[in-house]
C-alpha cells in the first residue's frame, strides 16, 4: 500500500491514516488506491471488525488535490471507494477540516466523531465544480434539507458544533481528541459480534425508503448468514459460561 494510507491494526479495529499532510490529504490517484486498499483489508480480515478514519497534520481532508487534477484528472480509484464504501463499520475522526471530498468521503462512513471547531463542507461550487463524490446524496439524508442546500449552493462550511446538532456529527472532542474518541467508540463496537455489527449496518443503510416487504426481504441473507455463524452459538455459550465472548467473525 502506498505511503499515502497508513494502516495499523488495533485489537479488532484497523486504524487508517491519510497521510499528505503536506497537502492537508488532499485526494489524488495514491491516496484513493491507498484507501480503496485499506477499505479492502478491512471487510477481508475476520480478525477486525470495525476501522477508524483519520488525517494526518492539521486537518482531515481539504477533497481533490486540484494541482493533479489538472494534470491526471479526476482521482483514479476513488470512485471505488465513494461507491461502495465499506461492509463493515467504519468511524471518521475529524481534526481541523473536512471539506469537499473529505466531507464526501467522511460521509461514505458510519459515524462522524469531529474536534470543537473543526470546519465541514462542500465547497467546491466556488471552484467551478460541485460535490461529485456522493455529498449531494448524502449530505440531504444527514442534515436538514434546507442545511444540505445552504452548505451545497453557498459553499460555505458549518462548524462541527453545528453538525452536531444536525446529527450529522455523532460526537464531538476537545480539539487533537478526535481519533481517541473515535477508537474509543470503534473498540465499544468491536466488542460485539462482527457478522452482527456488519449485518446491522448494512441493514441501516439499506432500509432507506424501503417498504416494510422489501426491508424483511433484504434483511433474509444477513439473517441466513449470522444465525448459522460460529459466533451465533459462541455467543449464547459464553453468556452461559460467564465469560467474555471470543469471535471469530464466520
Amino acid at each position: 500500500m502506498a505511503d499515502e494510507v497508513l494502516t495499523e491494526v488495533r485489537g479488532r479495529v484497523l486504524l487508517i491514516t491519510l497521510n499528505r499532510p503536506e497537502a492537508m490529504n488532499a485526494i489524488n490517484s495514491a491516496l484513493g488506491q491507498g484507501l480503496v486498499a485499506a477499505i479492502k483489508r478491512l471487510d477481508e480480515d475476520d480478525g477486525l471488525t470495525a476501522a477508524v478514519l483519520t488525517g494526518a497534520g492539521r486537518g482531515f481532508c481539504a477533497g481533490m488535490d486540484l494541482k493533479a487534477f489538472l494534470t491526471e484528472g479526476p482521482p483514479k480509484g476513488f470512485d471505488q471507494f465513494i461507491r461502495s464504501g465499506a461492509r463493515k463499520p467504519v468511524i471518521v475522526a475529524i481534526e481541523g477540516f473536512a471539506l469537499a471530498g473529505g466531507l464526501e468521503i467522511a460521509l461514505t462512513c458510519d459515524l462522524l466523531v469531529a474536534a470543537a471547531g473543526s470546519k465541514l463542507g462542500i465547497p467546491e461550487v466556488g471552484v467551478g465544480l460541485f460535490a461529485a463524490a456522493g455529498g449531494l446524496m448524502r449530505l440531504p439524508k444527514r442534515v436538514p434539507y434546507g442545511v444540505a442546500m445552504e452548505m451545497a449552493i453557498t459553499g460555505d462550511p458549518i462548524t462541527a458544533e453545528k453538525a452536531l446538532e444536525h446529527g450529522l456529527v455523532s460526537r464531538l472532542s476537545e480539539k487533537g481528541k478526535a481519533a481517541e474518541v473515535a477508537l474509543e467508540l470503534a473498540e465499544r463496537i468491536a466488542r460485539n459480534a462482527p457478522l452482527g455489527v456488519a449485518a446491522s449496518k448494512q441493514l441501516i443503510r439499506e432500509s432507506t425508503g424501503c417498504t416494510e416487504a422489501e426491508f424483511w426481504e433484504a434483511q433474509k441473507p444477513h439473517a441466513i448468514k449470522v444465525f448459522a455463524s460460529e459466533d451465533s452459538k459462541e455467543g449464547p455459550r459464553a453468556f452461559a459460561e460467564k465469560r467474555a465472548p471470543k469471535w471469530s467473525g464466520r
